[in-house]
């Protein structure tokens, strides 16, 4: 094995993925910002707040139209769980479809894969959503949630520290350089000025309108962006380089005698497969639509046709992701999360694989194959990377500005 050139192929995998999902954190993170600045809890109460069916579509519709990567939809799911949104609505509908229903992966599909998979991923989703709101709303006991719920609000003390009721982040009340104001229900502490801000803001009673078309509104969730940036920057990088490695230092061939444990066309053979989907994404992950060629691989090395959709719905348990969910929610929830995925993402992996053999819609191996196109992606890289800079600018520099101004006015 040539380890030099095993890093070279690690760091050019690294640099592909980064530049192809690099739009995607841009927008998740961005979106995540917006929801913090934008509406009012009490607002996304009656929207998603609900446990039914209506719910769980519009949150499934949301996540449709936020196209977000795998690290973004989590984020942007902690912001309306914290905000009122239900189990329901928040971790079934939005944060699922967010990353495996959307317009990109869908288009990537077809090209390397087919029209057939790209339908398979759109019924496996729809049930994946149903199943995992049916194990939220009667398996999992409401108070996990509610408890679940207080620590991505506030969180508990650790180490000393405590959480901002913004964006998460820990902050340790003791330094002397630490941001807080006196509530009714005690003393909230932040991470920065534009957190405090934005606490402050979402206390006012204007409606999510008249914030939406105000440049301090917009302000508020650029610098509210840039807090998740910094929360979640050590976890996004530690998750590329290791599913680089893992895509430099394993060869590709290893992955076909993963699928040689059960006899072809066998029960066995769909089930192991579909669950082994499962395990391969965990271990693989880069993101939802980088998934995507990876998939075409397992599909010519043998996996069920069941299994490749299992692989891809695995997006949401990785273990950085799982991390994120502890952070965020605590242990007990983050395993319950990761559980149910992986049963749910195994099951709708085996039931759309005898569902699409039925019906005759597995395509032959031979038959799929093709190129990705690019330009989207650079025009987006384009578009997103200077609402980047615009965000760093308004944090780091006006923000610092408005520090100081505020610190003179203490004074």
């Amino acid at each position: 094995m040539n380890i030099a050139q095993n890093l070279v192929d690690a760091a050019t995998f690294l640099g592909d993925m980064t530049w192809k999902t690099w739009w995607a954190l841009v927008l998740g993170f961005t979106i995540a910002g917006a929801v913090q600045a934008f509406v009012s809890e009490d607002r996304m109460t009656d929207v998603l707040g609900g446990r039914g069916l209506r719910e769980i579509g519009l949150g499934s519709l949301f996540g449709f139209l936020s196209s977000s990567c795998s690290f973004g939809a989590v984020a942007t799911a902690k912001s309306l769980f914290k905000k009122g949104a239900s189990p329901e609505s928040s971790f079934a509908g939005f944060q699922f479809a967010s990353t495996n229903l959307v317009i990109e992966i869908g288009l990537v599909m077809w090209i390397l894969l087919g029209w057939q998979f790209v339908a398979a991923d759109v019924f496996g989703g729809i049930l994946m959503i149903l199943l995992l709101a049916g194990i939220t709303k009667y398996i999992v006991p409401d108070s996990w949630f509610e408890a679940a719920r207080d620590h991505a609000r506030s969180g508990d003390e650790e180490n000393g520290t405590v959480r901002d009721p913004v964006c998460g982040m820990e902050v340790d009340p003791n330094d002397d350089d630490s941001v807080y104001i006196e509530t009714d229900d005690g003393t909230a502490y932040f991470c920065s000025e534009s957190c405090k801000e934005t606490f402050v803001n979402q206390q006012k009673p204007a409606t999510w309108r008249e914030k939406l078309f105000t440049v301090s509104g917009w302000k508020n969730a650029f610098r509210n962006a840039i807090g998740e940036w910094e929360m979640l920057w050590d976890d996004l990088v530690a998750g590329f380089i290791i599913a680089s490695l893992l895509a430099a230092f394993v060869p590709r061939s290893w992955w076909a005698q993963l699928f040689t444990l059960a006899p072809e066309g066998t029960v066995a053979w769909v089930v192991l497969g579909s669950a082994i989907g499962v395990l391969v994404g965990v271990l693989t992950f880069v993101c939802s639509v980088a998934n995507v060629p990876f998939a075409l691989v397992l599909w010519s090395s043998g996996i069920p046709f069941g299994g490749v959709m299992s692989f891809i719905y695995a997006d949401l348990i990785v273990p950085h992701i799982v991390d994120m969910y502890r952070k965020y929610y605590g242990k007990r929830l983050a395993a319950v999360l990761f559980l149910s995925i992986f049963a749910v993402a195994t099951l709708t992996g085996i039931v759309t694989h005898y569902a699409w053999g039925a019906v005759g819609l597995i395509p032959k191996r031979a038959g799929t194959g093709g190129s990705v196109p690019h330009t989207y992606t650079t025009v987006l890289n384009v578009v997103f990377t200077a609402v980047f800079v615009a965000q760093m600018y308004v944090t780091y520099f006006e923000s610092s500005g408005g520090q100081e101004e505020s610190a003179a006015h203490a004074d």
